[in-house]
């Protein structure tokens, strides 16, 4: 009788006498003297930590200074790492967090994804993940969304002192508009430019709308400032412009945590200085310019109906194409004798071949919508309640300490206050200029106080992304949840869906968090 015996093949991931070829990754945000020395630092960690094990084999260190984690594009070094990756010298990588690697969620996951497929594993310290024993995506795409907030919160800080200028006035304008230059940090009005203006508001008043103000403008052959063509457009938003009566509307736009800038509609503060600079414009002009603009407006205008229409369900205008931006109508197409709803880009169907994204059906984005709160369901003791309890001990510590921040300050303006006030008693200082000073002191504590109000509204009211968080949690925990797909569960915790492509869909979700999932078919 034949006598067979097994012989288990040797794991393919870990040859039997090769050693494991492990890089690390460093990176510093700034190239300043501290960063550079924590560069240091880190390199001389990972060497000695990887040569120290003996089964592992040093495969080399690449590090990054004095760049932004926001765009892989900018990062030379990591690029290069993924070209050894893929040229087979790399089997294992270790990094220090998700943050250190890649703030932009879509940047991490593609990455991630690659290098899986080549068989190239990542160990991030921070948060003890390796992406070799993950079951699936999820833990990464909800730890890469919070480094994102992380690289957002960074961008905050470094624009506070911008802010701050907007709120006293002194911010500079870099690129004043047509009709005025910068000199010396101040706005000045040029002349022949200026006369432009005139024409333009002067033609307004007499009945012109903005497309034959352009047209004459370029029948007479007046160049613009950018030697481009005058459009209806351009001559609008001139006329609409306040700095042409003297005054500054700080904060028209702002940047969004995937550092895509947007249109101001009341997201972000802003600040109106007036009287800020010589105006072109009476007041008197501009305000009669602004009326009969707003009543050609209300006469030409369907918009409210428009907006009635699209919002007739609950995915209407929430849909956005990743390939050019636009947004996705509801359709109804048809099919060997039946219909069904899809959705399609409103590029594509106006002109295929500026894009190319394709329907997707109504049934197979609420399908994946449901598989994705399915999976937060599943995970929600292993992810969401730490995230929530990390995330919400941060916002707490980061408004506790803005506040004591602001009481610390609020007692210096004080004190200067009364130092001024016990000089003016003993006749050191004139009334003029001790009015001058006292009515800069007073305004700085009027806003600090209302920023600490503000936090204090904040903190107390429960309004923090942490909230949202929470509100989420209690969803996916709760008795009633069945995993099915609700319109008010959708239109509780979903700001939008990026179609990436016919197969993958990215939900960004109101509580920050930006969740990839492959579309259910």
């Amino acid at each position: 009788m034949k006598k067979i015996t097994k012989i288990d093949e040797l794991p393919k991931s870990q040859p039997s006498k090769s050693k494991l070829r492990v890089a690390a990754y460093a990176r510093v945000s700034t190239d300043s003297d501290d960063q550079l020395v924590s560069l240091k630092a880190q390199r001389v960690h990972y060497e000695n930590y990887i040569k120290s094990n003996p089964e592992w084999e040093f495969a080399g260190l690449y590090y990054d200074e004095g760049i932004s984690g926001t765009k892989k594009e900018k990062r030379l070094e990591l690029l290069r790492m993924i070209r050894d990756c893929e040229s087979n010298r790399i089997d294992f990588i270790i990094t220090k967090s998700i943050s250190r690697f890649a703030r932009n969620t879509t940047d991490c996951l593609e990455l991630v994804r690659h290098l899986m497929d080549i068989g190239v594993y990542i160990y991030f310290e921070k948060e003890n993940l390796n992406t070799g024993d993950m079951e699936s995506e999820l833990m990464l795409s909800i730890l890469s969304g919070f480094a994102a907030e992380e690289s957002a919160s960074i961008s905050q800080n470094t624009t506070w002192s911008i802010s701050k200028k907007f709120q006293n006035g002194s911010y500079i304008i870099g690129t004043p508009p047509y009709g005025y230059a910068n000199v010396n940090g101040e706005m000045v009005i040029v002349p022949e430019e200026a006369e432009i203006i005139k024409r333009i508001f002067a033609e307004c008043l007499s009945g012109k709308g903005g497309s034959v103000i352009a047209k004459g403008l370029n029948r007479d052959k007046i160049p613009a400032r950018r030697g481009n063509h005058w459009s209806s457009g351009t001559v609008i938003d001139m006329l609409r412009n306040e700095k042409y009566k003297g005054d500054v509307l700080f904060q028209k736009t702002y940047t969004d945590s995937n550092f895509n800038r947007h249109i101001n509609n009341g997201e972000k503060n802003q600040f109106y200085c007036k009287d800020h600079h010589e105006p072109i414009i009476s007041r008197e002009v501009f305000s009669k310019a602004q009326k009969l603009i707003t009543q050609r407006a209300k006469s030409m205008s369907k918009t409210a109906n428009k907006k009635a229409y699209q919002n007739r369900y609950v995915l209407s205008g929430r849909i956005l194409c990743g390939e050019c931006g636009s947004k996705f109508k509801r359709r109804t197409n048809y099919s060997v004798g039946r219909s069904y709803i899809a959705w399609s880009c409103k590029g594509h169907i106006e002109d295929k071949d500026s894009c190319s994204m394709l329907f997707l059906r109504d049934g197979e984005i609420k399908a994946t919508f449901s598989t994705m709160m399915n999976k937060l369901a599943f995970s929600k003791k292993l992810i969401l309640e730490p995230l929530y309890d990390s995330i919400n001990k941060i916002d707490e510590e980061c408004d506790l300490a803005r506040i004591d921040a602001i009481d610390k300050r609020m007692e210096q303006l004080t004190e200067e206050r009364n130092t001024l006030i016990g000089l003016m008693t003993k006749g050191f200082l004139e009334p003029a200029l001790f009015n001058k000073e006292r009515n800069v002191l007073d305004k700085e504590i009027k806003n600090i106080t209302a920023e600490k109000s503000n936090l204090v509204m904040s903190f107390t009211s429960g309004s923090s992304q942490a909230d949202e968080v929470k509100a989420l949690l209690d969803y996916v925990s709760a008795d009633k949840f069945d995993g099915n797909y609700t319109d008010e569960a959708f239109e509780k915790f979903v700001e939008n869906i990026i179609v990436n492509s016919r197969d993958e869909l990215t939900f960004k979700m109101k509580c920050g968090l930006s969740l990839i999932e492959k579309v259910v078919r």
